[in-house]
């Protein structure tokens, strides 16, 4: 159950911080490429193209990246015993 929460909360995450990047990485293609403004065109190239992919890449891989660090955590033992001391 912490595998699959964690793994939404990379879901989440990922997909929040894909658009950011998405929409970054529109703006810099519109300014280098320099796209057409007629009617609004570049702005639904980067909002409606780039920033949807930035989120479904990002969101995947977020959700990996958290699975895999969930499974790796449930790997570890939790408790560990007490070191015992030495008798003199």
């Amino acid at each position: 159950m912490k595998i699959a929460l964690l793994a939404l909360l990379g879901l989440a995450l990922g997909a929040l911080g894909g658009a950011a990047l998405g929409i970054g990485a529109g703006l810099a293609w519109v300014e280098i490429f320099k796209v057409t403004s007629f009617e609004g065109y570049n702005g639904m190239l980067v909002f409606f193209t780039f920033m949807p992919l930035g989120a479904a890449i990002g969101g995947i891989g977020g959700a990996l990246l958290f699975g895999v660090i969930a499974i790796k955590d449930a790997e570890i033992a939790i408790e560990r015993e007490p070191v015992r001391r030495r008798e003199r």
